[in-house]
């Protein structure tokens, strides 16, 4: 048995080393003379694991991968086919004065900038912008990346790729060329869908991976074209899973920490079985380049959207017509529910599929065809995931009960702001009179609105409970706790139900001229 040298760690351990650097911390810990610690290292190099290496899933998935040129009709004032492109701030080149530094240059270089055969031959016979109707020629005018989704040539990219494009080409890794249709993209998940005609050849291509097996903390491997730099491979882990970065309601990004740059939108992310686990489709970044904060759009997101977009050239969704809001702490308890989960109706539209099987405003979606919601996000991507003209069973929260209601799916607008479930879409309200009646409690001061509906709000407390809610003076009360209310006597006559019901908080509707909310308050100061 190895003793320890004057109370110093043993040899045993840095035979339980398994880095180089802890073998020599080890044995800087011992005292050992270095020269007699080869047979250690020698020994705990056999126990030690190999060294991870990306370079086989790298290997496999390389030639899947492409850079995607996006090209527009760029319209120079005028430009030569060497690449030059001259201003001369609306004159011609007879306008010039003959010492003129540009009249010499051509000149010099035996180019009579007044020949107008030579000018032709140069510029084409529609002139300087080079083709017909002076709508410029095809320039390249923005680049990302994207991957085979089949052996046929489909390509996924992202939607902001290709969104300014008229021409599109693929690079594939050896440098290959290829000219490449737009199939189909949604501005809704930032996905597209290009073709490649590949003459027969078949493409190497990969396979989305099962999200249900993505844990936060796994290796993931992007590949892309950052910066224009071509195949480029970064590693990193999957960070966090579901994230809401404002971008719409169908937000649920992985969040990784592999480079990933301007350019690498529209690539994959790869697990260690080489399959896809999402698409790389944003930063975050103060200074423009990697900090380590990358979000990708998750597989079971994108493997749905590019099927409908191989299948149709465009995304089919489930529409509900309703707007909607989270449902708060402040909010579950004016309302009576036991947890703040769920989708809070703020209204629905006229002629839409909830208006006609009768949500209303105040109504909290709990669950859909039995799952619960988790909340406002989680409706819209579910009903969005729907096929319109399905019947779905809500379960619906309303006066202090829960109720089911059947309603049959709608086709989600293609001019519709906001995706499935969120309509925000609201008409203007008048301005509010200048009579007022204080609701001291409240912080409120309240009079009636021009077309007798609601409570028009002529003055805010600046230290109440109102003005931190985001209450303005302008907005409207359009009910209390889900009850129409036209006079602040119809406020304060809910308030004294609810506080024989045992509530501390009441549910305002507020309204303004960008749409309706609600917001909790707390009953006499009550908190």
């Amino acid at each position: 048995m190895l003793k320890n040298f004057n109370g110093r760690p043993s040899l045993a351990t840095v035979l339980k080393a398994s880095t180089v650097a802890g073998i020599a911390a080890a044995v800087l810990a011992t005292g050992v003379p270095l020269e007699i610690t080869r047979s250690y290292a020698e020994a705990v190099k056999v126990q030690a694991p190999a060294v991870p290496s990306f370079a086989n899933v790298v290997d496999a998935v390389s030639p899947a991968v492409v850079s995607v040129r996006v090209e527009n009709r760029v319209n120079p004032v005028a430009d030569n086919n060497d690449g030059f492109s001259f201003d001369f701030n609306g004159r011609g080149f007879d306008d010039l004065p003959d010492d003129h530094p540009l009249k010499r240059f051509f000149k010099q270089f035996g180019q009579d900038p007044n020949d107008q055969q030579g000018h032709q031959r140069r510029f084409g016979q529609n002139g300087p912008n080079g083709g017909p109707g002076g709508k410029g020629r095809l320039r390249p005018v923005a680049q990302g990346s994207g991957f085979f989704i089949s052996e046929d040539g489909y390509i996924v990219t992202n939607n902001h790729v290709v969104s300014d494009g008229q021409a599109f080409v693929a690079v594939t890794n050896d440098g290959t060329e290829l000219d490449a249709k737009l199939i189909g993209k949604d501005p809704r998940t930032d996905l597209a869908v290009l073709k490649v005609d590949g003459k027969g050849k078949k493409f190497t291509y990969v396979n989305w991976a099962d999200d249900n097996n993505v844990r936060v903390g796994d290796w993931v491997v992007a590949v892309g074209n950052p910066f224009g730099l071509g195949g480029t491979v970064t590693a990193g882990i999957v960070s966090a899973r579901g994230r809401d970065i404002g971008s719409g309601p169908y937000d649920d990004y992985l969040q990784v920490d592999a480079a990933v740059n301007r350019g690498n939108s529209g690539g994959p992310t790869f697990n260690l079985s080489g399959e896809v686990v999402g698409i790389n489709t944003a930063i975050f970044s103060p200074s423009g380049g990697s900090v380590g904060i990358a979000f990708a759009i998750p597989a079971s997101t994108a493997r749905d959207v590019v099927a409908d977009l191989m299948k149709d050239g465009q995304v089919s969704r489930g529409w509900l017509g309703v707007q909607i809001q989270p449902v708060t702490k402040d909010i579950a308890e004016s309302i009576g529910l036991s947890e703040p989960s769920g989708a809070l109706v703020v209204a629905p539209q006229a002629g839409s599929p909830g208006d006609k099987a009768g949500m209303k405003a105040g109504d909290v979606v709990t669950a859909l065809n039995g799952e619960t919601i988790k909340d406002a996000r989680d409706l819209s991507r579910r009903i969005g995931a729907m096929q319109p003209g399905s019947k779905v069973e809500l379960s619906v929260w309303r006066a202090g009960k829960a109720q089911p209601l059947t309603v049959e799916l709608g086709t989600l607008p293609i001019d519709q702001k906001d995706a499935s479930a969120d309509d925000n879409s609201q008409p203007q309200q008048p301005e509010a009179p200048a009579s007022e009646k204080a609701l001291a409690d409240l912080g409120l001061t309240v009079g009636p609105s021009d077309d007798g509906k609601g409570l028009a709000i002529t003055g805010i407390d600046p230290d109440s409970d109102a003005a931190d809610k985001g209450i303005k003076e302008g907005e409207k009360i359009t009910s209390v706790n889900n009850q129409e209310v036209s006079s602040a006597d119809d406020v304060v006559k809910v308030l004294n139900q609810a506080k024989k019901d045992g509530r501390t908080r009441a549910l305002f509707q507020i309204q303004s001229s960008e749409g309706s909310r609600f917001v909790a308050l707390p009953i006499n100061g009550q908190g």
